[in-house]
């Protein structure tokens, strides 16, 4: 089955939920507005359908390959790249002086998502890219800037990020890659990095890795990180490629999913040390690093949302056309596609709306993502950015949780056929995993929520969201509706389990740590729920304007009763997700060590 952007409600969010035309105000972004947003997503979705989407299933049976430290991309890949590349997708959303189109956030993570549905390997590079780009606009020296940064903006070159050793981890305080200085300003790096996604490739010329390492007498821990371009190939003086750096690919694993995507073990400095130039101060390479994280980890939020509609599309349409049984209500006399049956209906309604939930939570955080960064008024920015701040590990971590539970909910719905590979639903359910692990697993979003995003202000932007939630309460019960009011009560008990939840965490961090993390998972999934369905009991109040205009009614109908599901079947977990914080730490960490 091939894939089909959802544009309808990718900019049903844009316009409505992330309201398009305020982000167009902004100065630098005028040109901006929704009519530019309808053009680039059309554009978009037909690049994705007609050229990714294709590659998607090749690129699961006929991965990526390495052979003597060379690695070549799946058939077709390169040449995807080279397209992907000339029509100018790698600077997006990048800015105009090196090359790209400096379009907003807002507009750049809908057509990330089309890329991630239409071949997720494939997307990894430029999500990667993307990453480095924003890491050297924030902390690189000018010379650092004019070297690297219209080639990574252009797609001629593509970026990676080195953080994990074999014995570090997640944790990298204990990274031990080191770096030399030269006499020159240069330094010369060895050591090991592993899992380095697209860390070797043949679709571009040349690829910029930013390697985390100790300058030589550095202090220990993380405080001693210093943060390094270090190029595959060497840049002459007049910006042409030079001889071959010392960093190798010395193999790529073999995965679960994203098989195509190579995932690299990098040696460098075993034929006299890669040559490295330093990025922003010494001793502050976490902090630029975490520049690119943060981009990334929204970036694979996406990506969840992004498999989620394409297992929930392939479902859709396995189940218009398996005939089996007949319905339970005797309205047919005869067995009938199974969409007719309850049960199936309850699976690709949950897979909808957990779907569409993240989605519009996403593109409203992207939303906030550019007015924190451009608006021209201080507070502006300052309440944006703590917004957007709050929503990453949200969006993260809750979106990438979701695509499991939906992709998993795919096969289900293709019952036997689904557990069959050639039937295509089971490479959804196994790309998906590596969503929750990668660019920091579920936890570690999790402590960052409880730790930066609540306890550090003692709750103070979790309870001014959950004010802007109580706006939209009041705006559902104003309707007056029996769906609004159904909506806005299951709204307001789930804002209230987050407050509650809320509350403790921001009390209890410092005197009982271990009590509050052995919730932190859950205080991210209740967090992430109750966001999701905020935007969406947001879309029901529009959806119900709209439709008394008589505008799109299929869409808005569809958009009214997805709603309505969300706050009936998912909202409905917050509650239960709160008592499991409260009161159930002490069974988390009471049974004895050795028990296990």
């Amino acid at each position: 089955m091939s894939y089909r952007a959802p544009l309808q409600d990718m900019l049903f969010n844009i316009r409505h939920l992330a309201n398009i035309e305020q982000i167009a105000a902004i100065p630098g972004f005028e040109d901006a507005g929704f009519d530019t947003a309808q053009a680039v997503l059309e554009e978009a979705a037909k690049f994705n359908e007609g050229v990714l989407s294709p590659l998607n299933w090749d690129g699961d049976r006929n991965p990526s390959s390495w052979h003597q430290g060379v690695v070549t991309a799946t058939p077709g890949f390169k040449q995807a790249f080279a397209q992907f590349a000339e029509a100018g997708w790698q600077g997006l959303q990048h800015p105009v002086a090196f090359g790209g189109q400096g379009l907003p956030k807002t507009i750049g993570a809908s057509c990330g998502e089309m890329q991630n549905s239409a071949n997720m390997s494939f997307a990894l590079c430029p999500l990667l890219t993307d990453g480095a780009i924003e890491a050297l606009l924030t902390a690189g020296s000018d010379d650092l800037k004019a070297v690297y940064l219209e080639k990574l903006v252009s797609g001629q070159w593509t970026g990676t990020m080195n953080l994990t050793e074999p014995q570090a981890g997640s944790d990298l305080a204990a990274v031990r890659t080191r770096a030399e200085p030269q006499p020159d300003g240069s330094y010369k790096g060895f050591g090991t990095k592993i899992y380095i996604t697209w860390g070797e490739h043949d679709m571009a010329e040349n690829i910029v890795h930013l390697v985390l390492a100790r300058v030589t007498g550095a202090p220990e821990g993380v405080k001693g990180i210093s943060l390094f371009v270090v190029p595959k190939f060497l840049v002459n003086a007049d910006g042409s490629l030079g001889e071959r750096n010392d960093v190798h690919c010395v193999s790529i694993e073999h995965k679960l999913g994203i098989k195509a995507s190579p995932t690299a073990v990098l040696q460098y400095g075993d034929h006299g040390g890669g040559v490295g130039y330093l990025v922003g101060q010494e001793n502050r390479g976490l902090e630029y690093m975490f520049i690119m994280m943060n981009a990334a980890r929204f970036g694979v939020g996406v990506q969840g949302i992004a498999i989620a509609e394409r297992a929930y599309q392939k479902a859709v349409s396995f189940a218009r056309e398996r005939v089996q049984s007949r319905p339970v209500d005797g309205s047919l006399p005869k067995a009938a596609p199974i969409i007719h049956h309850p049960d199936v209906r309850r699976m690709l309604m949950t897979m909808r709306a957990l779907t569409e939930g993240c989605r519009a939570m996403a593109t409203v955080a992207a939303a906030a993502f550019d007015a924190g960064h451009h608006h021209p008024d201080a507070e502006v920015r300052r309440q944006n950015q703590a917004f957007y701040e709050f929503m990453v590990p949200l969006v993260k971590g809750y979106s990438t949780e979701m695509s499991l539970e939906v992709t998993s909910a795919a096969v289900q719905v293709h019952g036997g056929m689904g557990f069959i590979e050639e039937t295509g639903v089971a490479q959804y359910y196994r790309d998906a995993k590596i969503l929750t692990i990668y660019e920091g697993t579920t936890a570690i979003q999790a402590n960052d929520l409880v730790g930066r995003k609540t306890s550090r202000d003692g709750g103070q932007t979790a309870r001014a969201i959950a004010a802007q939630i109580e706006d939209t309460e009041a705006a559902l019960n104003a309707n007056g509706s029996a769906d609004a009011l159904a909506v806005a009560r299951r709204l307001q008990a789930a804002r209230l389990a987050f407050l509650e939840v809320v509350a403790f965490v921001a009390d209890q961090t410092r005197a009982s740590p271990n009590a509050v993390f052995a919730g932190s998972v859950p205080y991210l999934m209740l967090a992430g729920n109750l966001m999701a369905g905020w935007q969406l009991a947001r879309a029901w109040v529009v959806a119900q304007e709209q439709l008394a205009q008589g505008v799109d009614e299929a869409f808005m109908r569809a958009k009214l009763v997805t709603a309505r599901f969300y706050a009936d079947h998912l909202l409905t977990r917050a509650p239960g997700l709160r008592d499991a914080i409260l009161d159930g730490a002490d069974s988390v960490t009471g049974l004895a060590l050795e028990s296990f």
